[in-house]
């Protein structure tokens, strides 16, 4: 019998699951290992199934999802979040900066706000379950996602790539934004991923890929203040995609707060 595999959305924009999608020849080789019994976006619907592996893409961010992330967790060997949402909050989590709670901002947007179902904040599936790996990106690729599921299926402890940004700028050769033209960017504390795939293109990386192994954030920031950057923009480059992830969340505190 196959190992049993399951997709699970939560709030997000599908990009972690189209990472699936796009894998092209190598999910079907997936398909060839495994029996994939619930992922609504490709076809097959039974979210309640047993299943051996459970990924879960986006936050948590209504009372539905709330209960709905326990009774995937308690369905699941093995659960494991993918993407900037599932692993910290995502976008959406910009909203718990706001202190006025739901009703203050679904006022602000919507003609009709009795209509939105949302909790005050959006969280990490790990503030609500168990998780047993997080993989970090917006989105996550392809080779994250098979490598972990290959390894698990072959006894072995998946392997997280916590090296950062910079490191792979510098084994591609690609001139360093920061140094040589003074452009905030926060590849030094941000783990890899993504091949360095902005400062390829000569713009500075935004985080994507949430905060690097013992990121030392606080130079870093005093080094966009020496740039001309204000404490409020400070504050904003690490309360961004990943700002609810620890390191991130406190060093954008202490600029908001005038602490730094």
């Amino acid at each position: 019998m196959k190992p049993r595999v399951s997709v699970h959305k939560f709030s997000s924009c599908d990009g972690c699951q189209l990472a699936f999608i796009n894998a092209g020849p190598a999910l079907l080789e997936l398909a060839e290992l495994v029996d994939i019994v619930h992922f609504a976006e490709a076809g097959p619907m039974d979210p309640d199934a047993p299943v051996d592996i459970a990924f879960v893409e986006g936050s948590i961010s209504t009372q539905e999802e709330a209960v709905r992330i326990r009774r995937v967790r308690e369905s699941a060997r093995y659960l494991i979040s993918i993407g900037a949402c599932a692993t910290a909050g995502g976008l959406q989590a910009l909203r718990n900066f706001n202190a006025q709670g739901v009703d203050d901002w679904t006022r602000a947007i919507y003609a009709r706000p009795e209509f939105i179902e949302s909790l005050d904040t959006a969280s990490a599936i790990s503030d609500q379950v168990k998780v047993d790996l997080e993989l970090w990106g917006c989105p996550v690729n392809a080779q994250q996602v098979f490598t972990a599921i290959r390894r698990l299926l072959f006894g072995a402890l998946p392997f997280v790539d916590n090296e950062k940004v910079c490191q792979a700028c510098k084994r591609r050769g690609i001139v360093c934004v920061l140094v040589t033209r003074g452009t905030p960017c926060l590849g030094p504390v941000t783990r890899t991923g993504c091949g360095a795939l902005c400062p390829a293109f000569g713009r500075d990386c935004y985080g994507c890929f949430g905060p690097a192994e013992n990121p030392n954030t606080a130079p870093l920031a005093r080094r966009f203040q020496g740039l001309g950057l204000m404490p409020e923009d400070i504050a904003r480059r690490f309360h961004f995609i990943n700002s609810q992830a620890p390191g991130f969340l406190e060093e954008g505190r202490n600029w908001n707060q005038g602490t730094p």
